[in-house]
């Protein structure tokens, strides 16, 4: 069950499609690691969307996107 803070987050990340995904995903890793902790739960929602950009890798190659 996702946390109710980064629940907003991840509910908008659904949305996008996989190349804006990892960007985004890669955005927030890097901006992670130069700056610790510069945004409460980053761990949860960099999970979250490690999880979704999977998700989509396999809709993909199941043909479903």
């Amino acid at each position: 069950m996702p946390n109710p803070i980064t629940r907003p987050l991840l509910a908008w990340a659904e949305g996008l499609r996989f190349p804006r995904l990892a960007l985004f995903t890669a955005a927030l890793f890097v901006a992670d690691l130069l700056i610790p902790d510069f945004i409460p739960f980053i761990d949860e929602i960099l999970l979250g969307l490690g999880t979704l950009m999977l998700a989509n890798l396999k809709r993909r190659r199941d043909g479903q996107a």
